[in-house]
């Protein structure tokens, strides 16, 4: 099995974690497809998206598979007057990672990360381990720690 950099990352830190691969279809790269594959409920699997805002630039938003992010609530943690997705083209060259494939964990550079409060209801939540094909489950206070990341309400 190959480690990605959101492994290592883990690995680093003493952070537990299991790896979920599974066969990736490129026409349906949605988080309900990775939760069937994986066996998980969809609201247990979380998306990683890459947002930017008006102040502070590009930001991380973990969002439950079955869930949209609330734009507005993620404005107003992060300061923000608007926040909006980040452009399919410029997601790799910023975070390193392709869509389908963004994992919170590794990016070329720290970003501030936001988790929506739901995953602290779960032992363990699924989020990309940096590549299509793959995840990682981990326990929600692990990646908190791990990315530093806030614990708000971000789908309304």
């Amino acid at each position: 099995m190959k480690k990605t950099n959101a492994a290592r990352l883990l690995d680093s830190m003493g952070i537990e974690y299991q790896v979920r691969e599974y066969e990736v279809d490129e026409s349906d790269l949605s988080a309900q497809s990775v939760a069937d594959k994986i066996g998980l409920p969809l609201e247990q699997v979380f998306k990683t998206l890459v947002v930017t805002g008006d102040k502070t630039g590009a930001l991380l938003a973990i969002v439950p598979g079955d869930a949209e992010l609330d734009v507005d609530a993620l404005a107003r943690v992060s300061g923000n007057k608007r926040v909006g997705m980040v452009p399919l083209k410029d997601v790799r060259p910023l975070t390193g990672y392709i869509r389908g494939g963004v994992s919170p964990l590794g990016t070329k550079k720290r970003f501030p990360v936001y988790l929506d409060e739901t995953a602290i209801l779960f032992d363990f939540i699924s989020i990309s381990a940096g590549m299509r094909g793959m995840q990682l489950l981990v326990a929600p206070d692990d990646l908190i720690r791990a990315v530093d990341a806030e614990l708000t309400n971000l789908t309304g």
